[in-house]
């Protein structure tokens, strides 16, 4: 380790993120230049990464959850050959730049993952190295043998979602998850103990964390402590201590360096005060050559793992063909099953049972609950339960931690080799929203099992019954909503979601539905909707989806005593029913037909686009209440009876 060398690679990093938030005139410098030079030992000693393949299966990840902080990882990319150059760093949070203000997945090569709001990059970390460790201890230790890094600072490790997923680390011994605590004392409002006195060290012990701290600016402090944490058989946190703008003369250690240019002047006097020429943008020939020699090992470093791994096939053809698959994110043939018709069954039940059919088919399933595994439905024979003993294994214990189960998805779909789901109450949605949110920004296919999805809870009362929860889903872009009115359409949804590429929300029942025939819903529910039972020269349309399908029908049939016709429509997915042509489309809302029903015991916000100025919508526009759901059903409207009523005023 040659430390002359490090500290003019740490520098080159501050100046380049110095100059690139000066030229934007928006951006955070303190973080790039307090952390510097952590990262330049990180990546110039132990990461294992190829930058001329940069979705290398078995490469160390490396997560920056403090994202504001981006322009330290896009210098790194960019001293270590991966494909970001001089002028990408110059258009720094610029329209249509590969620099933008936080790093997005699949946009920059490098990039593990979209850091969004903080702590969600500390959570997908451990969805990381959770996958890591599952997959080596299915197939082979010595194929799959990466480490997730991570560097967090203060808020992260304020945010609640950061004792969700550390607790759930540290139980899990996730010993290839090593985290950097960029332990600088700020925060925007000024210094940590403004709102921060708790200890560290102590809070991550009582994880199972095993925990050191270091000096941030002493190279060999750095480098022992990442060699160490190598060596444990827990989780690491190493608590750096640093000076956020470090070298800053007027303004390091303090809150003014956080998230605002340095302006041109203290750049200047930094600049002297580091060693550095004073040139924008500038980087050394010397620096190129000491970054290079570096990168010229990591061909050797894939090449040496593919030998490994072609000789794991050979040796052992099952398991390999299937890693391999899993890797190249194929996936075996499967068939949902299909329920008879006139059957009564609660979608979280034929969730099920197509679970019990397709699990055993596919090996990239994983799955999981937070901690209502016998309400959700979401284990089966054939899971075998994740453990810190056993990770052989396809389901996963999340305990009460919602957010955190959303994000572990994520970093296990950013893995590789997983297609997870996971389930909770509806209602609890609003615990992980954003990091369902970040799955739909990165288009990753994870599957949310939602259930006991409206007001059909009955006894639990307005605490534990979603009413705003569909329509807020439905507002966020990429992501499908699907809540099916039978068993069939459940498993449509299921074939659905496997087949999605982006994460898929499934909203099922507590209370039984009865079931359609299956030759009606095979080939339409996944166009989103479709029509279920229609007279000749129809009056009105009424649409309905989930367990007030059934209530739908049965208002047809009273306004047909009453010489009313009428179509039915089951809109199990809004998303998949907007992606049709416009002649499906009007196939089944006819532009003509302007007096339409929606029956849905949720918001009623989200139908207004499909009822239009002429139609209405029986839905939930205040909360529920607790008694049985089919007096809840009846108080609230949601009744044949009412149906029929409301169908008549639209139509009068």
């Amino acid at each position: 380790m040659n430390k002359d060398y490090l500290k003019k690679i740490a520098n080159t990093i501050r100046g380049l993120s110095m100059d690139a938030i000066q030229k934007a005139n928006s951006g955070h410098p303190g973080l790039p230049m307090g952390m510097a030079d952590v990262s330049t030992v990180l990546f110039n000693e132990h990461l294992r990464f190829n930058p001329k393949n940069p979705e290398w299966f078995n490469r160390d990840r490396f997560v920056m959850s403090g994202g504001h902080g981006s322009m330290l990882l896009y210098s790194l990319l960019h001293l270590y050959g991966y494909d970001l150059s001089v002028d990408d760093l110059k258009e720094f949070r610029q329209w249509g730049s590969k620099t933008p203000g936080h790093p997005e997945y699949k946009e920059i090569p490098g990039v593990e993952t979209t850091t969004g709001p903080l702590g969600q990059g500390l959570a997908n970390a451990v969805g990381l190295a959770l996958g890591e460790k599952i997959l080596a201890n299915k197939y082979s230790k010595e194929v799959v043998d990466h480490h997730t890094y991570v560097m967090v600072g203060d808020g992260d490790l304020q945010e609640g979602i950061s004792h969700e997923v550390c607790s759930f680390a540290g139980h899990n011994k996730l010993s290839k998850l090593i985290c950097f605590y960029d332990s600088n004392k700020i925060t925007i409002d000024g210094a940590t103990s403004l709102s921060y006195s708790e200890d560290t060290n102590k809070r991550f012990e009582s994880y199972g964390w095993d925990v050191q701290e270091i000096d941030g600016h002493n190279y060999d402090e750095i480098n022992s402590a990442i060699n160490k944490a190598k060596t444990t058989d827990r989780p690491s946190l190493i608590i750096c201590k640093t000076t956020i703008g470090f070298g800053s003369p007027n303004k390091a250690g303090t809150a003014d360096v956080h998230g605002a240019p340095l302006g041109f002047d203290e750049i200047k006097l930094t600049k002297e005060n580091l060693g550095i020429p004073k040139d924008d943008f500038f980087v050394s020939k010397e620096v190129y050559k000491f970054t290079n020699a570096r990168v010229s090992n990591s061909n050797a470093l894939e090449k040496d793992w593919q030998y490994k791994f072609d000789a794991f096939v050979a040796s052992e053809p099952e398991k390999g063909n299937e890693l391999k698959q899993r890797i190249n994110g194929k996936m075996a043939d499967f068939e949902v099953p299909e329920f008879e018709i006139d059957g009564s069954l609660a979608s979280r039940i034929a969730s099920h049972k197509t679970l019990e059919a397709i699990v055993p088919e596919l090996p990239c399933l994983i799955g999981g609950s937070a901690d209502l595994g016998p309400s959700n439905k979401t284990m089966v024979k054939a899971s075998q339960s994740c453990s810190a003993d056993n990770m052989d294994c396809n389901y996963i214990h999340y305990g009460v931690r919602e957010f955190a189960m959303g994000a572990i998805m994520n970093g296990l779909a950013l893995h590789g080799g997983f297609i997870p789901y996971g389930g909770t109450f509806f209602v609890f949605s609003d615990y992980m929203r954003s990091s369902i949110r970040m799955a739909a920004l990165m288009g990753l296919k994870v599957i949310y099992v939602f259930t006991h999805d409206s007001i059909g809870v009955g006894e639990d009362g307005p605490t534990h019954q979603p009413v705003e929860q569909l329509a807020s889903l439905r507002v966020i872009p990429n992501l499908t909503v699907f809540r099916p009115a039978d068993a069939n359409e459940t498993a449509a949804g299921w074939k659905f979601a496997l087949k999605n590429n982006g994460p898929t929300a499934l909203v099922l029942t507590r209370q039984n539905l009865k079931t359609m025939d299956n030759s009606l819903v095979k080939p339409n529910a996944e166009k989103g909707a479709y029509v279920v039972c229609e007279d000749d020269n129809f009056d009105l349309i009424i649409m309905a989806s989930g367990s007030e399908l059934e209530i739908a029908v049965a208002g047809k049939k009273l306004l047909n005593e009453k010489g009313i016709k009428v179509r039915v429509v089951s809109m199990p997915s809004f998303e998949l029913f907007d992606k049709q042509t416009e002649e499906y489309k009007n196939s089944v809302l006819p532009k003509d037909k302007r007096k339409r029903l929606a029956v849905e015991a949720a918001s009623s916000q989200s139908w207004y686009k499909y009822v239009g100025l002429d139609g209405d919508v029986i839905g939930m526009d205040t909360y529920g209440a607790s008694a049985p759901y089919s007096v809840l059903f009846e108080k609230f409207g949601f009744t044949a009876e009412n149906v029929a009523e409301r169908a008549k005023k639209l139509i009068s």
